[in-house]
């Protein structure tokens, strides 16, 4: 009979088949659907309430524009609000409150402190609130109990927790940044100390070679080798001079040991005049570079009057020999008094020679120095390639610290800017849109889809229940499966004739099928009304 069910079910739908089974086993299919749907309904009355609070929380941008104020701080809030929210769920947080609000308390057990944080855990529910652009603008917090006013509190705890860890999170993050840019900053100014002490030791330790000096250097040295040539024309000058004292001192000293031709050329004043017309030639070439002040020119022109002078003495001495008895001039030893005389001629030509050796000693000295000087100088120039090197070595380094300290420098300034917006709450922030609410009517049981649930329930325990009475039924109730088992067809059908009690009998099952119908489909909108209107 079971093959055959499922033989003829599997032919296609027939409706009067079927609507013979609901006639047979109308009761059979309404008892389950009414016992399925009360026994969920009643459960959900049975339930304890669980009551939820929430509270919708808006995240505000800084009210500083960027281009003004940098923020130093995350700028991802998803990454944030993950750190926020398990450091509020951290176990310290929780039991904080379970203890301040006397939560989880069960006169029955004494749960452990971790179980109270994980229940607690699991009755809080944080839900994000993104735009189009998957950014965060809001989010949701809340918090499950079975008293509502519990809840409000313990939502509202954790309101202000979240906006709180929020401002000290980020006032935290910005006087952390503020401090590691502070210690930045000041290992970069030691090292920038560094290099300039260095750069310094370096231009005390090569003064005169560095490359900035390189100009004067050779301005030095060239006025240093043009005194130099101006010092060696003097010392020459001096050395002729010299020369020229000697030989007036040797003829002077002929004159006053020679007798003297009267009328004839008077020795030595040919030398005087040619040494004279030198000196002129000398001073007319000095005179045309220099002026009438300068050093070598009144030096010169000094000589050329002590020449003169000199000369003159010469010939006025001359004059006075040529005149006196001529056993005067046959004597050849020269008179003690005349070489003792300040104004003969051949002691001031001594004291014109004494001067002439004291200007050479110090002409030879001067040149000597001005040497000394320019091979120094030259030997700067010539250091200047490679101490330039190590300057630019030097100052590549510091150029690098300077710029780094300028970069940290700038980066502190803009960070200190930023913990000042911070510690002033003009930056982004957390601001309360709906508060903590009271609820009135509970979270859990819903008993409005309880009562939707058990109507699938009942209906799929009626189904299963009618069908499984169906299936084990091997009764024959219509003529197609009576001529499915018969091998002749069917000529004629006699008609069931019923007694009256039969009749009755059916005509009650009938009143019983229908009062059931009503009872059940009346009690099941009565209760979904209810669990709509009480919650």
């Amino acid at each position: 009979m079971v093959d055959d069910f499922e033989e003829q079910s599997s032919e296609g739908f027939d409706l009067q088949r079927y609507l013979g089974i609901v006639r047979r086993r109308h009761l059979q299919f309404l008892i389950p659907l009414f016992v399925g749907w009360a026994l969920v309904w009643s459960a959900s009355w049975v339930l304890p309430p669980r009551y939820q609070s929430t509270t919708l929380i808006l995240v505000e941008q800084a009210t500083m524009p960027k281009d003004y104020v940098t923020p130093n701080v995350n700028d991802d809030l998803q990454d944030r609000m993950q750190s926020i929210t398990q450091q509020i769920l951290s176990r310290t947080r929780l039991l904080h409150i379970i203890d301040q609000l006397s939560l989880y308390v069960d006169p029955h057990a004494q749960p452990s402190p971790d179980q109270k944080v994980d229940s607690m855990r699991k009755d809080i529910d944080i839900e994000l609130v993104k735009d189009a652009r998957n950014q965060i603008t809001a989010f949701n917090v809340s918090y499950s109990s079975r008293d509502p006013h519990l809840a409000q509190q313990v939502t509202s705890e954790l309101t202000n927790l979240f906006i709180n860890e929020n401002l000290e999170v980020r006032q935290q993050q910005s006087e952390d940044t503020t401090k590691f840019l502070e210690s930045q900053l000041e290992a970069a100014r030691k090292t920038l100390s560094d290099q300039e002490d260095k750069i310094r030791q370096f231009k005390a330790l090569h003064p005169g070679e560095l490359p900035a000096q390189v100009g004067s250097n050779l301005q030095i040295l060239a006025g240093l080798q043009s005194q130099l040539q101006t010092e060696e024309d003097a010392l020459n000058t001096a050395k002729q001079q010299r020369v020229y004292l000697e030989t007036l001192m040797t003829q002077y000293r002929s004159l006053q040991g020679a007798p003297k031709t009267p009328g004839g050329p008077t020795v030595g004043l040919p030398a005087i005049d040619e040494e004279l017309d030198k000196l002129k030639a000398q001073l007319a070439d000095l005179s045309s570079h220099y002026t009438d002040r300068h050093p070598d020119v009144r030096k010169l022109r000094q000589q050329i009057a002590e020449t003169e002078k000199t000369r003159d003495r010469i010939i006025a001495d001359l004059k006075a020999k040529n005149a006196a008895p001529a056993e005067d001039a046959a004597t050849t030893t020269p008179d003690p008094s005349t070489m003792s005389d300040p104004t003969s001629p051949m002691v001031q030509l001594q004291g014109q020679m004494q001067s002439n050796h004291i200007e050479i000693a110090n002409r030879e000295r001067a040149v000597a120095d001005l040497k000394t000087k320019v091979v120094d100088y030259q030997a700067r120039l010539n250091q200047e390639p490679v101490r330039e090197q190590q300057l630019s070595d030097l100052t590549r380094g510091y150029e690098q610290s300077k710029a780094n300290y300028d970069d940290l420098l700038k980066k502190k300034n803009e960070s200190a800017m930023a913990t000042s917006m911070e510690l002033l709450q003009q930056g982004e922030r957390f601001r309360i849109i709906d508060a903590p609410s009271l609820p009135v009517k509970p979270e859990f049981p819903n008993r409005l889809k309880f009562c939707g649930m058990g109507l699938g329930v009942g209906l799929a325990l009626g189904v299963i229940f009618a069908g499984a009475l169906e299936m084990m039924d091997d009764r024959i109730h219509d003529e197609k499966q009576l001529q499915k088992l018969l091998p002749i067809a069917v000529i004629s059908e006699i008609p069931a004739v019923k007694a009256s009690s039969d009749q009755r009998h059916e005509r009650r099952m009938a009143w019983l099928g229908w009062a059931t119908a009503a009872f059940v489909s009346v009690t099941i909108l009565v209760g979904s009304a209810l669990s709509y209107l009480r919650g």
